[in-house]
């Protein structure tokens, strides 16, 4: 369409939680043991067999949404040519000294039993209800004071080894229900009922206190169980006192280390207390609160219990919960390069671009180190091994580096539990076996730009030159900006120092027709398979782009699918199809030669126009990735300016029987038109496009293309643009809405003419634009004739009324006279304020300047005549009925009945006929008098009022009365 190739290769991401999960429930699995017990490698086959069960869905919900890729020859991440281009990624890692194991606080999937990374992490986040403990820890040797300690995770007290308070703080010690308790003092509100201040002391005073450990399930022998100083406790909520943990919180083991406190982790790797807590023993933590919430009231520790509503991290795939656990990790040192991350960012283009230098750019400023490892079994494995003799580490970047090791079976399979069988010498003599871990399948997903064409063992140019590197647009969700979108640009950023995409568009979410997130749990979900069926894939795809900006949250509503079915693809099909019964009629085939505009009738060039016109704010819009507009530039043609506009005034031109050089141009002119929408429409509709641009092209052979989708996307024609044409015949057209709203609060029918409009109009240029366009304003609305006053003095009387939100703040004591003088206010002085916006104005001896949002203008129609106004322009239309307009009016609505009944009798457009009518004495009179337009209208070669049966035969009322006519096809020998 744009004169480029783009290769788009389908994908198939085949790694992770999701199919580990999946299977898992399919073996009725509950824990990693499970799988242990099962077999790795019988697991993982069939984790691969459980991938390609959704494939045929997939591909044929691609195919039926006319999604643009190649499913012939797609890309697989757990294909040995993807893993090898993934491991070579990681040795460049290695190499450059960015790959570490550390033992830090991680998020924790207790259910997948996997750490996680903190964009991971970023995608789960949910709403959820947890107990609000207040505790008292007794201070040692003092059994009568008490610190007063908060906490939202009762589980983790029983690895309490020290409290933290902020050094700078106030605290104090009340006396408080016949007990001392110790918190902050802006913290005080916390307390139930009377207190009274005993001491108030700084934080740091505090530091060294020590208090009695309220579970004593672990011997411990490091000095623990004191109030230590800490930079983070704020006064933000809670007490001011922190319980620290620290094996289950970054602050707590980042203080821990400082002051060299014990590490108490009773909880395993399922999330569960074990043996070594027996009275809450094989409980998971969470599940365990409640208990232990009882014990320390029994214990007479718990001061209060609450529940809060908060947003917690869950697992981004099985929604567990996530805990925060101490633990070895493999990480990757993003923060090293973080800096050219957020430079390299400045260059791609975000639409919209405060996601980028919002979301995005504050995730990158705030970037941690990548937890690179997964303690999984279906995924890439981590490509390193380690000397069991000296620990040296050999990190893997190529199969060929991979066979040299001992073990290698065929045929060759880069995963869990043929790698681990995998073994290398060691220089010290020892031997090296491979890390346990996986790697997170983000990593995979991020190298996916170079990994789908296997480099760098193949298709080095295609990323090296930069032709398929970096992408120029990539598309996908909000919830990607920490997840995929990262992904790639992390990886780019280091490998190739490119950002991975020159330009990205982030899709919000698809929301229920009432605003609300959808979710199977809440039964508002919609079946993508049931809305392609009932309204096919254009209709569906169009909806999605028109009706607001992918980048904003949308509300699918099935009636707006039936709206746009409805009112754009209705309204232009069914103008091909008037086109093509015509030009079947004529047989018209565009075989003469292109009739020049200046040779065409003015609406012909004022169609041009508006197509190119449209094009132009197409491609504009295009080009800034603003589809929503683009879409709606070409629904807003087809319907408001081809359809309801040219083709409703061009119909005689086609219904003429003669073949001349004006209908060769409505011809020309309706099909250059209807081959422009259908390309532009091609990008979002591309079913549709693609039929309606053959019907055109199979008959008139003008383009090569054989597909709408192989056609050059049109572009702006700038000679064929009248600017002054287009704003001429608007104004037409708002002249003809106002008169046509005034007739429909009236009841006024369009059938029944009027003898004339009048428009204050001063400006004799914008006079001679209308009298440009009096017969098409006149044919549109019915009216005989157009006149023209200087203003609106003569057509509606003004009134000026104040606005007192307005003015109020604004003149103060000075009101009420502002007003008064508002209501004096003449027509010269009220029009002067319309076109002027302002007016200057004196009261009580000052000048004031009145706006026009500080003024009501009240318009108060002439008798006999209504008026209607549209910001600058007016229209005064006579409403009065003579005779001969009533009689026109009759056969006009006459002649409307005759066609109704053509229809209705299936006779051709062409067909000429007799119309016989029975009607009271006074109508029928009427209609002969009107006999010769009736006759021209309705293709009548004959109208009698001598009543006889003809084909087809209809009764209806006109002008109150009942009329029977009939109708009979002449015969042409």
């Amino acid at each position: 369409m744009k004169g480029f190739q783009v290769h788009r290769k389908a994908g198939w991401d085949t790694h992770g939680l999701p199919v580990e999960i999946e299977v898992e429930k399919q073996l009725g699995f509950a824990h990693k043991e499970d799988i242990v017990r099962y077999g790795v490698a019988e697991f993982n086959r069939r984790c691969q067999e459980s991938v390609w069960r959704y494939k045929a869905d997939w591909e044929k919900m691609t195919e039926e949404m006319g999604y643009w890729v190649d499913l012939s020859d797609p890309y697989i991440t757990m294909s040995n040519d993807y893993i090898e281009s993934v491991w070579w990624a990681l040795k460049e890692y290695f190499d450059g000294g960015m790959i570490y194991k550390g033992y830090k606080i991680q998020p924790y999937c207790p259910r997948c039993e996997t750490p996680l990374s903190s964009h991971e992490v970023s995608l789960g986040y949910d709403d959820v209800r947890d107990p609000s403990v207040y505790v008292r820890m007794k201070l040692k040797g003092s059994p009568d004071t008490s610190f007063l300690v908060w906490t939202t995770t009762p589980w983790t007290l029983i690895a309490n080894v020290a409290l933290a308070v902020a050094p700078e703080v106030t605290y104090v010690k009340v006396s408080h229900k016949g007990e001392n308790l110790i918190l902050a003092e802006a913290r005080l509100g916390v307390l139930e009922g009377e207190y009274t201040v005993l001491e108030k002391f700084a934080g740091k005073s505090l530091a060294g206190m020590e208090y009695d450990r309220i579970f004593n399930y672990h011997p411990v022998r490091e000095k623990a169980f004191y109030v230590i100083e800490a930079g983070f406790v704020t006064t933000d909520d809670g007490t001011g006192i922190v319980h620290m943990a620290p094996a289950y919180g970054e602050d707590d083991y980042q203080a821990s280390k400082k002051y060299g406190l014990p590490t108490i982790h009773p909880v395993n790797r399922s999330g569960e207390f074990g043996p070594d807590v027996p009275d809450f023993a094989g409980k998971f933590v969470k599940d365990a609160d409640p208990d232990i919430i009882r014990v320390l009231k029994e214990r007479h520790i718990l001061y209060r219990k609450e529940t809060i509503t908060h947003s917690y991290p869950h697992c981004w795939r099985c929604k567990t919960p996530l805990l925060y656990y101490a633990r070895d990790s493999w990480y990757i040192s993003t923060t090293k390069y973080a800096k050219r991350m957020i430079e390299l960012n400045a260059e791609i283009t975000w639409v919209p671009p405060e996601v980028g230098e919002g979301r995005f750019g504050n995730w990158l400023q705030e970037n941690k180190d990548w937890a690179l490892s997964r303690d999984r079994f279906w995924g890439t494995p981590l490509p390193i091994w380690v000397c069991e003799k000296c620990g040296a580490l050999k990190c893997i970047g190529s199969v060929a580096d991979y066979r040299q090791g001992r073990g290698v079976k065929e045929p060759l399979d880069l995963h869990k539990p043929f790698v681990d069988d995998v073994t290398f010498d060691c220089a010290c003599g020892g031997t090296m076996r491979r890390t346990p871990e996986l790697i997170d399948v983000w990593f995979d997903s991020g190298a996916m730009p170079f990994a789908q064409w296997h480099y760098p063992f193949e298709n080095r140019a295609f990323i090296d030159s930069g032709q398929r590197y970096p992408a120029d647009f990539i598309c996908e969700g909000i919830d990607q900006t920490r997840g995929w979108f990262y992904s790639l640009h992390a990886i780019g950023t280091y490998l190739f120092d490119k950002p991975a995409y020159r330009a990205v568009m982030v899709n919000e979410l698809i929301l229920d027709r009432t605003g609300q997130k959808m979710s199977k749990s809440k039964g508002n979900t919609v079946d993508p398979f049931t809305v392609l069926a009932k309204y096919g894939a254009d209709t569906t795809r169009w909806y999605l782009v028109s009706t607001s900006p992918p980048w904003r949250p949308t509300m699918f509503d099935e009636e707006g699918l039936g709206d746009v079915q409805r009112k754009f693809f209705g309204t232009l099909v069914n103008t091909y199809a008037f086109f093509a019964m015509y030009a079947n009629i004529d047989r018209f085939s565009y075989e003469e030669p292109r009739i020049p505009l200046a040779e065409r009738a003015e609406i012909d060039r004022w169609i041009i126009s508006e197509l190119n016109s449209a094009i132009r704010r197409y491609s504009t819009s295009m080009e800034a990735f603003d589809v929503t507009r683009a879409a709606r530039s070409v629904s807003d043609f087809t319907i408001d300016q081809l359809s309801n506009w040219y083709v409703r005034r061009n119909r005689r031109r086609f219904w003429k029987s003669e073949r001349g050089k004006d209908k060769l141009a409505a011809y020309q002119t309706l099909y250059e038109c209807l081959t422009g929408v259908v390309k532009l429409m091609a990008p979002f509709a591309p079913f549709l496009a693609e039929e309606l641009y053959r019907d055109l092209n199979v008959v008139t052979a003008r383009e090569a293309a054989e597909s709408v989708h192989l056609a050059l996307m049109p572009e702006p024609v700038e000679e064929e643009i009248d600017a002054a044409l287009e704003e001429r015949m608007e104004r037409a057209e708002r002249i003809v809405m106002l008169v046509r709203a005034m007739r429909m609060k009236s009841n006024l029918k369009v059938r029944q003419p009027l003898s004339r409009i009048i428009l204050p109009i001063a400006g004799e240029r914008e006079r001679e634009d209308v009298r440009r366009m009096e017969d098409i304003i006149l044919e549109e609305i019915n009216v005989k004739a157009v006149e023209y006053v200087g203003d609106e003095s003569g057509i509606v009387r003004k009134k000026a009324k104040a606005n007192f939100k307005s003015i109020g703040p604004k003149f103060g004591k000075s009101v009420q006279q502002v007003a008064q003088r508002i209501r004096e206010l003449g027509d010269e002085e009220i029009g002067r304020l319309e076109k002027e916006g302002a007016i200057s104005l004196g009261v009580n001896g000052s000048t004031v300047t009145i706006a026009r949002e500080d003024v009501e203008i009240l318009r108060e129609d002439i008798k006999g005549w209504l008026v209607e106004s549209d910001g600058t322009l007016t229209v005064a239309l006579d409403t009065e009925i003579t005779d001969e307009l009533k009689a026109e009016g009759i056969a006009r609505e006459f002649v409307n009945r005759v066609q109704n009944m053509r229809k209705d009798a299936g006779f051709a457009v062409t067909d000429h006929i007799i119309v016989a009518v029975r009607a009271p004495e006074g109508l029928a009179a009427t209609l002969g008098a009107m006999r010769a337009y009736i006759a021209a209208e309705t293709l009548a070669e004959e109208l009698s009022t001598d009543f006889r049966e003809g084909e087809f035969t209809a009764t209806f009322e006109l002008n109150g009365e009942e009329v029977t006519a009939s109708i009979s096809r002449r015969s042409r020998n």
